[in-house]
């Protein structure tokens, strides 16, 4: 049995797309998988399965909540990877994220360092996008036109999110 982390995409923003985490849970559960557990509203969850998640997961929460979200699923191992290689590990865990994507990212570095404010970090290392955004990513001209400059989808953690996260794998019956 694999550990795997699900890195839910656009639920519960603005009363759109609205997944909540202990109907997900349940639901989850339903489809083979144990030790589930969800961390905050923003779509962060760890469980245990045979079958890695895919389709029948997003298939499932379409048929219950009526929308297909976008999910990225990362096995124990390659979490545990991209947090290792993470440069930034600012004392304040929402200055440093973490972007995980689906594929190799293809950036364009050009239009990434004509976005990156003065006090901003990146690094990229194949699916991952690490950003040190000392002054927050709420403004920051870099985060919102990542995806274009990444040519790939992304969703991205703070660095609290994912040492949260890390925790949930390292106990609660995850290997």
């Amino acid at each position: 049995m694999a550990t795997y982390i699900l890195l839910f995409r656009a639920i519960n923003v603005g009363g759109n797309n609205l997944l909540p985490m202990k109907p997900l849970t349940l639901l989850l559960q339903q489809c083979g998988y144990t030790d589930v557990s969800s961390y905050i509203q923003s779509g962060n969850v760890v469980l245990n399965g045979d079958i890695p998640p895919a389709a029948n997961i997003t298939t499932a929460i379409a048929s219950q909540f009526g929308f297909t979200p976008a999910m990225l699923v990362l096995t124990q191992q390659e979490f545990e990877q991209a947090v290792t290689a993470n440069p930034y590990h600012a004392a304040d865990g929402k200055t440093a994220h973490i972007y995980f994507a689906n594929t190799p990212l293809n950036p364009d570095l050009q239009k990434l360092s004509a976005l990156t404010a003065a006090s901003e970090r990146f690094t990229i290392k194949d699916k991952v996008f690490y950003l040190y955004a000392p002054e927050g990513i709420g403004r920051s001209k870099l985060v919102a036109g990542l995806e274009k400059c990444l040519g790939v989808a992304v969703t991205g953690r703070n660095l609290n999110t994912i040492n949260k996260l890390r925790e949930m794998v390292r106990g609660n019956g995850h290997v």
